[in-house]
């Protein structure tokens, strides 16, 4: 179920009031309910697969805390492997098998191997990797095992963040299933601010812009320098605010609820730096890999000297790459990421000795820009089909025939980015950036401003209403 649909402007009202009536004891079996409706109005069939993990997982962390040694670490791998290998099997089998057949031709050999026809299960990356985070922290004893198979389920499955993140930890998540909650006005006031705040980013901001992107990206040869170059641009503000915007309605709708989950994104566009961006964007995947496998392959490697660090930012960001999807697009977006990184970690000291000689204004615009250019240059690979398309591009972007030809209307149709769409874009951007700039993005209450919630909730929908989008356009980061 779409976030952005009629169903679920119908479904949530509907959860929320029933669940408040509900006596506390059974509400936890009322949300499991609903969030296995809200992922069945996608393909019904893959709540089995969500269900296989569920079962595994929960008897694998009563095993681990329950048993030592060589027990405890089989019952780790089999929950792992499980986990692992469904990801493996729906999301990279078909990735991998193209691969080795592709080299089977090179050597003329005849036979290939069959792919599987099959959709890959929708958010499998994200509640796979927020199961393994369960399990690794039981087994480090940084988390009780769950022996309420209904909250542990629960815990995965929880439709707000279910689909897309954020990836919440088991410290977090947790215990609040199991307090009472109580209908309070402050959260369904912030809560409603906050999916409309996401509204606004995903129907205004997000699908206007696609128009631009899908129609330069599709027929990149037909345009020039300057049309590609904001393309790559538009981008990097369309995927930031359906991602974030799709955060927000998560938290937002969450916190109605009672809960609260972990702040996904904090500003990442004005970061001074790759390192700072990736504290700043998908914080719980960041966090994920940063906790479960960089800072594990920098204590491997602490005898490698300064080597080990730039191992395991490039292994980690590879491995990140792969994370968004199957194809060699996405790994490249990991490497180039990785590289970066590296290079900010060898140079850190050389570069803060640089900021104290410029004045820390310039600086720190300069940073601000760079990174943001860095950053759309890389998602070139992530938006584009292959990686000859996205060479392509890039060449075009600076050796381009085309270089002074530019075209302010593009797309056809419904699907044309106009004048309209231009006023859209010039009108919304600066109310996303100021009003991030004074948002507490842990409260969604605006910082230096006083009794502006109402006001700013009315131009909100406003703003929805009459330059919104609405062809229930699915979420970039639902492929994952």
């Amino acid at each position: 179920m779409l976030f952005n649909s009629i169903n679920f402007l119908i479904f949530f009202p509907v959860v929320v009031a029933i669940y408040f009536l509900l006596p506390h004891r059974i509400r936890w079996l009322w949300l499991l309910g609903m969030s296995c409706v809200f992922y069945m109005a996608f393909v019904p069939v893959y709540i089995f697969i969500l269900g296989f993990t569920i079962v595994i997982d929960y008897f694998a962390g009563i095993l681990i805390e329950k048993f030592t040694g060589k027990p405890r670490k089989l019952m780790l791998l089999v929950s792992l492997c499980a986990n692992i290998g469904v990801l493996a099997v729906f999301k990279y089998y078909n990735f991998i098998t193209e691969n080795i057949n592709q080299i089977f031709s090179s050597f003329r050999y005849p036979n290939e191997i069959p792919l599987l026809d099959m959709l890959l299960p929708i958010g499998l990356s994200f509640h796979t990797f927020q199961a393994m985070s369960y399990i690794i922290e039981v087994y480090r004893g940084n988390q009780n095992a769950e022996k309420h198979f209904g909250i542990y389920a629960l815990y995965v499955m929880f439709f707000p963040q279910l689909v897309a993140g954020p990836i919440e930890r088991p410290q977090n998540l947790l215990p609040q299933f199991k307090e009472k909650k109580y209908f309070e006005a402050d959260n369904v006031l912030s809560g409603l601010q906050q999916m409309l705040w996401g509204f606004f980013k995903k129907v205004v901001i997000a699908d206007r812009l696609a128009l631009y992107v899908d129609s330069v990206f599709i027929n990149h040869t037909e345009y020039g320098a300057l049309n590609l170059s904001i393309a790559a641009l538009f981008f990097t503000l369309q995927i930031y605010a359906d991602f974030s915007g799709y955060s927000d309605i998560a938290l937002g709708t969450a916190r109605i609820l009672g809960f609260n989950l972990m702040v996904n994104f904090d500003r990442p566009l004005i970061s001074k730096s790759i390192t700072e961006f990736w504290r700043r964007w998908h914080i719980s995947l960041s966090s994920w890999f940063n906790d479960y496998l960089f800072q594990p392959l920098m204590i491997s490697t602490r005898n490698w000297a300064m080597a080990g660090a730039g191992f395991s930012l490039l292994f980690t960001f590879f491995l990140a790459g792969l994370w968004h999807g199957a194809g060699w697009t996405f790994i490249i977006y990991g490497i180039i990421h990785g590289s970066a990184l590296t290079y900010e970690f060898y140079t850190r000291k050389w570069r803060k000795r640089w900021s104290k000689k410029i004045n820390a204004s310039v600086y720190n615009s300069v940073s601000i820009l760079l990174t943001f250019c860095f950053v759309s240059m890389a998602l070139i690979f992530f938006r584009a089909p292959s990686v000859e398309i996205a060479f392509e591009i890039i060449v075009q972007i600076f050796h381009s025939t085309k270089a002074i030809i530019f075209s302010w209307q593009v797309g056809s149709g419904e699907l044309t980015f106009n004048a309209f769409s231009w006023l859209v874009i010039i009108i919304s951007l600066p109310i996303l950036f100021i009003a991030e700039k004074y948002m507490d993005v842990k409260t969604f209450h605006p910082a230096n401003f006083k009794n502006c919630n109402v006001y700013f909730g009315i131009l909100l929908l406003t703003l929805i209403l009459t330059c919104g989008i609405f062809n229930q356009t699915s979420f970039i980061y639902f492929q994952f």
